[in-house]
């Protein structure tokens, strides 16, 4: 009796380690599943803003400390700004799941793409004077005024609203990801509330004074 109760514990313990082990293994079958599927949903985890800037610029001529002239050029533009995570940064760890409850906690904000194209550059004829006497705004000068445009552009990406509506759409994205997969109880956290934004060194021509 007592050998038959020591076999039955063993069996039992046995049992409840391959269930404990089985039990493991679809969690994290189930979390790679879920990853996966997050994923490949790259294209979807990103929004798109387009931002207009207005760009106006003078040129000082100068004799000695006397000012002779001062041209000014005035011209509209737009920013074309894609944001959003960086889902391969995405791991097993950052994904916690009971039932049909589950734990979602994403990479912060990033800006994924950002063009500042001339083809939407249009000068406003009526308050430019880009010729005056003895003064000329060239094209060198224009780049210049569209180079510092695009360097205050970047500057204050991160006071647009970017971060906030795109964790908005981002988390109406997996809402619905996740519940075509069957979970019930879904919340979605970011690690940051930071944006992201790749280093680019504009040169300054200090000899133009910009007005932004």
């Amino acid at each position: 009796m007592r050998t038959s109760e020591t076999i039955f514990s063993r069996n039992s313990f046995l049992a409840v380690m391959i269930l404990t082990v089985l039990l493991f293994s679809c969690k994290k079958n189930e979390r790679a599943l879920v990853v996966g599927k997050i994923q490949n949903a790259s294209d979807l985890a990103t929004t798109e803003f387009v931002i207009d800037k207005i760009v106006f610029g003078t040129k000082t001529k100068k004799l000695a400390l006397l000012k002779i002239s001062e041209a000014s050029f005035m011209a509209y533009s737009k920013a074309r700004v894609k944001a959003g995570i960086d889902l391969s940064k995405i791991k097993e760890a950052d994904i916690r799941i009971e039932d049909t409850k589950i734990h979602l906690e994403l990479p912060p904000i990033e800006v994924i793409n950002f063009s500042y194209p001339p083809s939407s550059f249009v000068e406003d004829s009526l308050i430019s004077d880009p010729k005056v006497f003895l003064n000329k705004i060239d094209i060198r000068d224009q780049e210049e005024f569209f180079r510092l445009a695009e360097l205050d552009i970047r500057e204050n990406l991160r006071y647009m609203g970017i971060v906030r509506t795109t964790q908005n759409n981002t988390r109406q994205l997996f809402q619905i990801l996740l519940s075509s997969l069957g979970y019930d109880e879904i919340y979605i956290s970011f690690k940051s509330d930071d944006l992201i934004i790749s280093k680019v060194n504009l040169l300054v021509d200090t000899e133009t004074i910009v007005e932004q």
